[in-house]
């Protein structure tokens, strides 16, 4: 079976989960809004310039969970997917999807983003799978801290590859869907790299290597 391999943020949807999470809990008053948004945008510039400390990242984006059952803050997440998320759907991304699934592709979602804020995402798109940086839940509650492979660069490899060996699945034939340089390591190894909206640094690299770029902010794929 081949994979459809999507990136989430920038790419499926028309903004940035984890820094829109962050915006959302400034809103709600789960954190101290000027120093929580201060920081926030730091990590979001060092993203975008390739420069992003993920550990540091996660321990400060978990923080405002850690102490809490997941169940607990359902509704908050319900309501982050209703007032932040739903607004930035695409519905060509929606067609690209059901392209691939009209084709029998397995379809898989890999992000950067923490689990806690894109499972509810991904189930919403409706595709099942989903790799993102998981979160520690010791006795019933989170703990703020990341586990396991980070889903960040070359981390995005590496945890595909664990997922591979997983599912006995192969990259033979895979597409990558992404907008971001930082998922260059994950675009060099499959066979059907697509850079979706790309940012500048790698429409560049795309155009040297040849790549196929798409929007997926038009009306139709």
């Amino acid at each position: 079976m081949t994979l459809a391999i999507f990136d989430l943020d920038n790419t499926l949807i028309a903004g940035d989960s984890d820094h829109l999470w962050g915006e959302f809990l400034c809103a709600e008053g789960v954190v101290d809004e000027a120093t929580f948004r201060t920081a926030n945008e730091s990590f979001y510039a060092d993203y975008q310039r390739g420069e992003l400390d993920i550990t540091a990242y996660l321990n400060f984006a978990l923080a405002p969970l850690a102490g809490r059952a997941p169940q607990d803050l359902q509704a908050l997440q319900h309501r982050f997917i209703r007032d932040c998320i739903t607004p930035i759907l695409l519905p060509a991304a929606q067609e690209l999807i059901q392209k691939h699934r009209d084709q029998g592709d397995r379809l898989l979602i890999i992000t950067a983003t923490n689990e806690f804020v894109t499972k509810p995402i991904a189930a919403l798109l409706g595709i099942d799978e989903l790799l993102g940086c998981a979160v520690e839940i010791k006795d019933g509650l989170l703990t703020g801290n990341p586990t396991g492979t980070l889903t960040y660069r070359e981390g995005k490899v590496q945890r595909l590859r664990e997922w591979l060996a997983s599912e006995d699945e192969t990259l033979e034939g895979a597409w990558f869907y992404s907008d971001s340089h930082n998922d260059l390591p994950l675009l060099e190894i499959v066979d059907n790299p697509v850079l979706v909206d790309p940012d500048p640094t790698l429409a560049l690299h795309g155009s040297e290597r040849g790549w196929p770029q798409m929007s997926l902010r038009a009306s139709s794929v």
